[in-house]
């Protein structure tokens, strides 16, 4: 097969990148800023406990329910312009969720949030998509673009307990402002316009995949929460039957919403699929490391940010390093390394104890640069595979998948671990109800009421917490295993990066083997 070589980037595309980055790195801080900023948000708005939690999770389920959607409305209506559509609503929900008189209101700006989110992630990848033509430049670019969400992840805890000690909940949200400026006044001249796709969307398609992603994902986090009872299941009844009508729908109609022809590259369905499971270990120890860095390891908010440094280090080097190597080696056979790296990460986990910040932190750091690999590689295997008109759809389902993995991952590990707790505590006699309920429900109940409570009792909570997270790092183990395993056996043949260029194939099988 003939090659086609295309034309390096140069400071124009790396000077978008460093835009492209802001926003990236804007969405990641906001999945994670109010962790640290409900105590007060509440002792404001003093919203109840349902309302509490759709503050919370409303925005990533809009994310993850409308990013197949407006990943091919980019495709149709134009890339960039799609970005600063989003980036001009991000902008505008924001001042209304920093300025919320209530709960409600609240909720409908991190609402508003969740659909301009929804518009801003795909764009970002695809627009990278094109402006690094060159496979290697592609991946380091992919790398980046990974590293500053994942960044943005981490700093947001830190950042939003920082703002609302210094002034109050509600500028948590006004950091979007500036940046959407910055990005509104720098993306004509920086970011290229693409459009691919032409055609209305079918708006019963639009319908379906939204039902579907909501309702699985709340399915599962229900059922992390509650346990699976009839709520839980008649979720993921209602998901399973409308995931399987959009995709007979999207195979009958002449212009799908979602292409289900990407799915034939082995390449393709493969990355995705590691993708998945990757982040099913990753997501979930992400969120039982921060509790224990707290909650076990006794750290404040700030101290416990620092002690995040060395896993964020870590995941710089997979996700800017990886590219690098893969111009040599293959991306599969990366992937399959790095991700059985990540496994002696998870074995430190499975053994720490109450007083083991130190393997928790290095465990953690394995796991993270696993994810820096994946995230970079995979990533760029599943948007290179796709034809350039498809491009939006790729990175869409791309972080589809990414945002159903952690969610996943939090939901199962968590309910893993608390179910763990739950069954190894012995509460101390004569508690007051309250107490009692608090110290039985999980460790975070127990710290809440530790005034009451005797020493030794508190410290039974941390261990039996720990025990939960060795078991459930014990299980991330397994399905990084797995993914490795999964690498070496479908993406080992996948050549080094500029040995061929996916895009020139003829047909999306011819991707599969590219």
């Amino acid at each position: 097969m003939v090659t086609e070589r295309f034309t390096r980037a140069g400071w124009r595309e790396w000077a978008g990148l460093a835009l492209l980055a802001l926003p990236t790195m804007l969405l990641g801080l906001d999945l994670t800023a109010l962790y640290l900023v409900v105590p007060s948000l509440t002792a404001d708005l003093t919203p109840t406990a349902t309302e509490t939690l759709w503050i919370m999770d409303v925005y990533g389920f809009l994310i993850a329910g409308f990013l197949i959607t407006m990943g091919t409305l980019g495709d149709r209506i134009g890339r960039r312009r799609l970005l600063m559509i989003g980036v001009a609503a991000f902008g505008v929900a924001s001042m209304f969720a920093a300025f919320a008189p209530g709960a409600p209101a609240l909720i409908v700006a991190r609402a508003l949030l969740g659909v301009a989110g929804a518009t801003m992630m795909p764009s970002t990848l695809s627009l990278i998509s094109t402006m690094f033509a060159d496979a290697r430049q592609r991946a380091l670019a992919i790398g980046i673009w990974a590293t500053m969400f994942a960044l943005g992840m981490a700093a947001g805890p830190v950042v939003g307990g920082a703002l609302v000690a210094e002034f109050w909940w509600g500028a948590v949200f006004l950091i979007a402002i500036p940046i959407a400026f910055l990005v509104l006044a720098g993306a004509p001249a920086l970011l290229p316009e693409s459009r691919t796709r032409a055609g209305r969307l079918d708006l019963w398609s639009v319908v379906l995949s939204l039902v579907a992603m909501l309702t699985v994902i709340y399915a599962v986090k229900h059922a992390a929460a509650e346990g699976v009872d009839a709520r839980s299941l008649v979720a993921a009844v209602v998901g399973a039957g409308s995931a399987i009508a959009f995709v007979r729908r999207q195979l009958r109609l002449p212009q799908p919403l979602l292409d289900m022809g990407l799915f034939t590259s082995r390449a393709f369905s493969a990355a995705l699929t590691v993708l998945l499971i990757g982040l099913v270990g990753f997501g979930g120890m992400m969120y039982l490391v921060t509790q224990y860095l707290q909650l076990v390891a006794e750290l404040s908010p700030g101290t416990a940010g620092l002690w995040m440094g060395p896993p964020a280090l870590a995941m710089l080097i997979g996700a800017i390093g990886a590219p690098l190597l893969a111009g040599r080696i293959s991306p599969g056979v990366i992937m399959s390394v790095t991700l059985a790296v990540s496994v002696s990460g998870y074995v430190l986990l499975a053994f720490a104890g109450t007083d083991s910040t130190f393997s928790v932190v290095g465990g953690f750091a394995f796991a993270y640069l696993g994810l820096g690999v994946i995230a970079a590689l995979g990533t760029d295997i599943v948007v290179g595979a796709a034809p350039a008109e498809k491009s939006g759809s790729a990175a869409a389902l791309s972080e589809t998948v990414q945002e159903l993995g952690i969610a996943a991952g939090v939901a199962l590990l968590g309910s893993l671990t608390t179910a763990i707790y739950r069954h190894t505590i012995t509460p101390p006699t004569g508690l007051p109800t309250s107490v009692a309920e608090g110290y039985d429900d999980s460790l975070s109940g127990a710290t809440s009421v530790a005034e009451q409570l005797p020493e030794w009792a508190v410290e039974s909570a941390r261990a039996a917490f720990t025990d939960g997270l060795n078991i459930a790092a014990i299980t991330a183990g397994v399905v990084t295993a797995a993914a490795s395993l999964l690498c070496f056996t479908t993406l080992r043949h996948v050549p080094p990066l500029g040995d061929e260029d996916p895009r020139p194939a003829d047909s999306l099988d011819s991707l599969g083997r590219r």
